[in-house]
């Protein structure tokens, strides 16, 4: 049976902040012909923000554009781009200023992830996705900031998670990962900021119509009420908070990663029994 396509545009919008208020902008977006970076792709646009989004798979890219034009009425270039190999990085930014001149803001959202106990973890699947997270979000950090952020400053922001928090079972290549894009945005914060960068994190928890959470299968009634706000977070709430990132909202904010969870990580389950249960893990 094929999969419910989870990469659609919303079918309503209410407005938290002024309609205009990223016009004129240009945000390159990494992962976002998919998932919660291809709903930061949407809100930003109907800011009136113009993107770029950029994955390894272009016919989900040309896609994902066509959607996010038509629903927004704003510009949308794909590009493909593989974030662990610099040179494409650097080619794909070039790319994106030939065709729109300026990078106002950069979203890096590549990531990869599966959950798997670290004893049956392959050693490449380890190094795999550490290269996309880490790796490739250094990647995109460098190649933005030497071809434009450097003389025009900007927003970078960082899509992390809480899974390190809690030494979250099952996800020591993804925590190994979203730690160290954590400590990034700090150090960068501190030496980009004179260059007039501000860099943000956003880690989201558990989001709705995802296909990480269309895969675990876990988040029933009986686990929503362990949320202290008690449901799923959604695709919205987290591209609001991207909207809030970078705009002159957030004027004296960097360094810091806003988490987006409802307050899960400080109460939800983190032991063998619940995932044992849930997920029929094997131990």
């Amino acid at each position: 049976m094929a999969s419910p396509d989870v990469d659609v545009c919303l079918t309503s919008y209410d407005y938290v902040f002024k309609p205009d208020i990223l016009t004129g902008k240009v945000a390159f977006i990494t992962g976002g012909g998919s998932g919660i970076c291809f709903t930061i792709a949407e809100i930003f646009m109907r800011h009136q923000c113009n993107t770029v989004i950029a994955s390894r798979k272009y016919n989900r890219l040309q896609e994902s554009a066509k959607k996010l034009e038509s629903a927004t009425g704003q510009r949308c270039l794909p590009i493909q781009v593989d974030v662990r190999k610099p040179e494409e990085v650097l080619r794909s930014v070039e790319q994106a200023l030939n065709h729109y001149g300026r990078i106002d803001i950069l979203v890096n959202g590549a990531a990869g992830n599966f959950p798997a106990p670290a004893s049956s973890l392959s050693f490449n699947g380890f190094k795999t996705v550490l290269e996309i997270d880490t790796v490739g979000t250094f990647n995109t950090c460098k190649a933005v900031y030497e071809k434009y952020m450097r003389d025009h400053g900007g927003v970078i922001i960082n899509i992390s998670a809480t899974l390190f928090y809690r030494g979250q079972l099952f996800q020591i290549h993804a925590s190994a990962a979203k730690a160290a894009i954590d400590s990034m945005t700090q150090t960068l914060c501190n030496e980009w900021g004179p260059q007039g960068i501000r860099v943000v994190g956003i880690a989201p928890g558990p989001i709705a119509d995802t296909e990480g959470i269309r895969r675990l299968g876990m988040f029933d009634e009986e686990v929503l009420r362990n949320f202290p706000l008690q449901r799923m977070g959604t695709k919205q709430d987290v591209g609001d908070c991207a909207v809030f990132a970078a705009s002159p909202a957030a004027n004296y904010i960097s360094g810091h990663t806003i988490v987006v969870d409802g307050g899960h990580w400080m109460t939800c389950d983190n032991n063998f029994g619940f995932y044992s249960k849930r997920m029929g893990a094997k131990l």
